[in-house]
């Protein structure tokens, strides 16, 4: 089944949104020689050489490219581990995990360039895979890749957007963009199904202690699902007279 529109409940604070960056996870590893920690000068430390890449990514994330509508891309090191056989050795290997996020413009080919040239030649770079089973069990591996989208303003979903919210609330929403990732990255940034989204809560709140929503915001987001069909077809109905 392919949809002709998708609309995401992703918390936007009741406001209409149309994109948001994409997003990759990147692993970056180091290797050393392992050895007796009482004689560390007898091995070589994984995690010393991991330092200066951890340096470089946090250097990256200031250099990266804007977008006026996107925003900015980033980078941040969210997991550091090691390999070793004790406490009491010296690790051979040493990994971290890079929450990469990407603006307009910005491809997987060029932020793993990035990453790998932030790295050095003694480091190996890749990107991580899901491989967790469905519900079902059907099992689709894939890259930790999402790429950025956006839909454009004048398309006719997010002016049948504006309609319905306008038609409920008289007004005209904030239209706007996410900062978080949504699965808007599959159905329009691979699909290229048009997409939209207005949710209850704020987004600066979602997956965090403060998580909350107010119950007038599930009122008034329902509403507007149910508004937004009539709207949208009325939108397309006269783009077809046209």
């Amino acid at each position: 089944m392919r949809p002709d529109f998708v609309v995401l409940g992703e918390s936007t604070g009741l406001r209409l949104y149309r994109g948001h960056r994409g997003r990759m996870e990147i692993r970056v590893s180091t290797r050393g020689k392992s050895c007796h920690a009482s004689a560390p000068e007898r091995g070589e430390n994984a995690i010393y050489r991991m330092v200066p890449v951890v340096r470089n990514i946090e250097r990256l994330g200031a250099k990266l490219r804007y977008d006026r509508f996107l925003g900015k891309g980033s980078a941040a090191v969210t997991h550091i581990e090691c390999r070793t056989p004790s406490l009491n050795a010296v690790p051979d290997r040493a990994s971290i995990v890079i929450d990469r996020r990407l603006t307009a413009g910005e491809t997987k080919r060029s932020a793993l360039a990035e990453v790998k040239k932030a790295a050095g030649p003694g480091a190996s770079v890749e990107v991580l895979r899901y491989e967790r089973a469905s519900y079902t069990g059907h099992l689709l591996p894939m890259e930790k890749y999402f790429p950025s989208w956006v839909l454009p303003e004048s398309h006719p979903l997010v002016a049948a957007g504006v309609d319905a919210y306008r038609s409920l609330f008289r007004k005209k929403p904030a239209v706007g963009r996410w900062t978080f990732s949504t699965n808007g990255t599959y159905t329009m940034g691979i699909a290229g199904i048009p997409t939209i989204g207005l949710g209850p809560s704020e987004e600066k709140f979602a997956h965090s202690i403060l998580d909350r929503c107010p119950a007038d915001h599930l009122v008034k987001a329902a509403a507007f699902y149910a508004a937004l069909p009539r709207a949208l077809r009325a939108r397309l109905s006269g783009a077809e007279r046209a």
